[in-house]
């Protein structure tokens, strides 16, 4: 028999980890060649590791919510094949014969690792919740006594103390934001000049008490990185927004005369997501900075416009994938991109990199029926333009005979922005161009 090493496969240059979210396989259980064997997370996305064999699963090395560096191995599977342990290696298989003194030596080097695992965790074992091998490692190579690991507000699956939740303690206790010793019931009922001053423990939200009716529900992973991630952006830049009204009357008209020959030329269904993307990269270049970061007090302007999209997934959250160098695809190359995207993400089919290297971001909250919306800022831009649903509306329409009452077909834009590096003057032209672009669009225009 042999053993095959699964390793954490490379998802992209920009993702070097990925958390462990479910073990679809058990130890003992057969493995047909491609079957899934484990899900894993990066930042926002899910996917699965598939097996490059058939086997047996013999040892999963990582539990649920441990992080995984990409080339880690993280499961040994047993195959029929002859020999010691086989690696995958450009997608081949290498067998490694194994003399029985070389199987001597690797049964001592895995019976130290195990020893050492083991003396760096067991000071733990008497804890009241699970914890993984890796926060164990963390609390003992860091001083973390029990008494702190189980006060602990875990924001993995059913509670479990993650990795970036034992970091942000650990790091909170540096600043003296935590408590650092159990404050003893004596301490508690001496003479307040006899106790000894305690460091205040930072300032929790309010808890809310569920009644006897009330249905508990637990956020999901992807419910609580959204979280996370707007309160971030609320707390690290000054939104505020300019809203500007469009006439989108000629787009309107030429996607209802066009749609049917672009879906037979094309194979793409042409909707207003492009025709409004490629508006929005074209007032990009005319305001480059607005395509910019914040990292201290310098401020990193972007080379590539690289626009994201919100996109729905199937349980009704929402991601970013990003459409890179947008303001170089013609419409035909934009309409993929758009369509590639949204699809993939409807099938929870989106890769890593497909939501990296965002410089400015579009949502079209008209989809839901608003007609305007204060979107938050996707950091670390520092712009989001909110399109809002096209509605059918009495309109003055000036002309060289005067002025009259028509139907139009308009839209609200909301433009968010930080307020630390883009001033009030910068944020409304830029959405006052966006605006000119689309009401200036070719009603006769060749697709």
């Amino acid at each position: 028999m042999a053993k095959f090493e699964l390793k954490l496969p490379k998802m992209g240059e920009s993702v070097a980890e990925a958390t462990i979210t479910t073990w679809l396989k058990e130890v003992g259980e057969t493995i047909e060649l491609d079957d899934a064997v484990v899900e894993i997370a990066t930042d926002k996305v899910d996917s699965e590791v598939p097996s490059e064999v058939e086997g047996v699963l013999l040892e999963r090395l990582f539990e649920v919510d441990d992080v995984v560096q990409v080339g880690q191995t993280i499961a040994i599977i047993e195959t029929d094949g002859e020999g010691g342990v086989e690696q995958a290696s450009s997608g081949t298989t290498i067998e490694i014969e194994e003399t029985p003194k070389e199987a001597v030596m690797i049964e001592t080097q895995v019976a130290e690792a195990t020893e050492t695992i083991t003396k760096a965790t067991s000071d733990f074992s008497e804890g009241s919740r699970f914890y993984s091998p890796l926060v164990k490692n963390i609390a003992s190579t860091e001083g973390v006594s029990l008494e702190e690991l189980e006060g602990i507000s875990g924001t993995g699956k059913d509670g479990r103390v993650t990795k970036n939740d034992i970091l942000q303690f650990i790091e909170d206790r540096k600043k003296g934001n935590v408590v650092t010793q159990p404050i003893k019931e004596e301490v508690k009922k001496a003479p307040a000049a006899a106790a000894e001053p305690v460091k205040k423990a930072a300032s929790k939200p309010t808890p809310v008490v569920a009644s006897g009716d009330d249905e508990i529900i637990e956020m999901t992973r992807m419910g609580k990185l959204i979280a996370h991630h707007m309160v971030e952006s609320v707390q690290t830049s000054a939104h505020v927004q300019s809203f500007i009204e469009a006439d989108v009357t000629n787009i309107w008209n030429w996607r209802k005369k066009v749609k049917a020959d672009f879906m037979k030329r094309e194979g793409e269904n042409l909707t207003f997501t492009p025709i409004f993307m490629e508006a929005v990269a074209k007032a990009i270049k005319d305001f480059p900075m607005i395509n910019i970061s914040v990292s201290g007090d310098t401020i990193i302007r972007k080379k590539n416009i690289n626009l994201g999209m919100a996109a729905a997934l199937p349980d009704g959250n929402l991601i970013v994938p990003v459409i890179k160098n947008a303001d170089q695809l013609n419409l035909v190359g934009m309409t993929k991109a758009v369509n590639d995207l949204a699809n993939r993400a409807r099938n929870n089919a989106l890769k890593p990199d497909d939501i990296q290297g965002g410089t400015y971001t579009v949502t079209n909250v008209g989809t839901f029926g608003s007609i305007m919306g204060t979107p938050i800022i996707n950091q670390p831009q520092v712009g989001i333009l909110a399109l809002g649903a096209i509605r059918k509306v009495p309109a003055v329409i000036e002309t060289p005979e005067g002025d009259f009452i028509g139907i139009r077909y308009k839209m609200f834009l909301s433009h968010s922005y930080d307020h630390r590096v883009v001033n009030g003057a910068l944020g409304g032209q830029f959405v006052q161009r966006v605006k000119d672009y689309l009401e200036a669009f070719d009603a006769n225009r060749e697709f």
